[in-house]
């Protein structure tokens, strides 16, 4: 597949259009965010990449970060995980009270905040020193010693993460949480901090490209079986009660972030990210899913 055009055109397109998305601001160190940042960055299973804009520019991943918390848990927990974590689609908010209590503490699906939260939960527990011990492993999946936390923005999400902590309250009140809930809390924070460009992002995801593998440095990051589970669950739950729209359109496996970051993935073909902070009301990057909508459709790439 042809993919240089296309991707010159929509982010052509994209880079002249007005966006009527906002900055997220319940977290202030991401409020301060330039609106106007964008960049996109492509890496094909060939090792082809295209890249545009603000590709090479530091940002905070946020929840695209759960897809590698859960690849790690998944590997240490197998499929115990699923006891406590469903896989279904959650048709809410990302962060909702009301959800979780009616399904008495089990969260939908490990893509949400509270199922993230039961994934830091079970991560704690296996890692020793287990933020040091993370950031290595996702420069060991990135290939890049240089992945770090941006400690700002965990701050600031710990000083605002009022309804994290009653997620995790309420998950602990049912028996779903085993750790110290301060203790997984900051570790999540931590985990929402993690800052990438899109370039770093795309080459941390190509293993979800090519089968659980890295096609570059050919280590095994987790196993094919896993690997198909995950890039489903990004297809169903990526992007919060988005998710359909999502893949209606645009028609492969991704995940958003409140950072206005977006990854995602075309099995055996390639890794995209993209980011642009302002974000529409279901706290998607507005120009991430108009790209991703747009190249998609100009290059007829999909899984199905």
């Amino acid at each position: 597949m042809e993919y240089k055009q296309a991707f010159s055109n929509t982010c052509d397109f994209l880079s002249k259009i007005n966006d009527p998305g906002k900055v997220a601001s319940y977290i202030p160190e991401l409020g301060s965010v330039d609106p106007n940042k964008f960049g996109v960055h492509l890496t094909t299973i060939n090792g082809e990449s295209f890249s545009h804009g603000d590709f090479d520019e530091k940002f905070s991943i946020q929840s695209i970060a759960k897809v590698l918390s859960l690849v790690l848990a998944y590997e240490l927990e197998g499929e115990k995980l699923w006891k406590r974590v469903g896989v279904e689609p959650s048709g809410t908010a990302f962060n909702s009270l009301v959800q979780l209590e009616h399904d008495k503490g089990i969260p939908r699906n490990p893509l949400i905040n509270s199922g993230a939260l039961v994934v830091c939960d079970i991560l704690v527990d296996h890692l020793k020193n287990s933020k040091q011990t993370f950031i290595e492993y996702i420069r060991k999946v990135a290939d890049n010693d240089s992945i770090n936390y941006n400690e700002k923005v965990a701050q600031s999400e710990k000083e605002h993460g009022y309804r994290n902590a009653a997620l995790i309250n309420l998950m602990k009140a049912y028996g779903n949480i085993d750790g110290n809930c301060d203790e997984v809390l900051d570790f999540y924070f931590h985990l929402c901090a993690i800052e990438m460009t899109c370039a770093e992002l795309s080459r941390t995801f190509m293993f979800l490209v090519n089968d659980g593998i890295d096609p570059f440095t050919k280590e095994k990051i987790i196993s094919t079986e896993k690997s198909k589970r995950i890039n489903t669950l990004m297809q169903l739950c990526g992007f919060y009660d988005e998710a359909g729209e999502f893949s209606f359109k645009v028609g492969i496996p991704g995940k958003s972030g409140v950072g206005g970051g977006i990854i995602a993935v075309l099995p055996e073909h390639f890794s995209v990210a993209v980011w642009s902070p302002p974000l529409n009301e279901k706290g998607n990057s507005y120009k991430g899913m108009r790209f991703l909508e747009m190249f998609n459709q100009a290059t007829d790439s999909s899984v199905f």
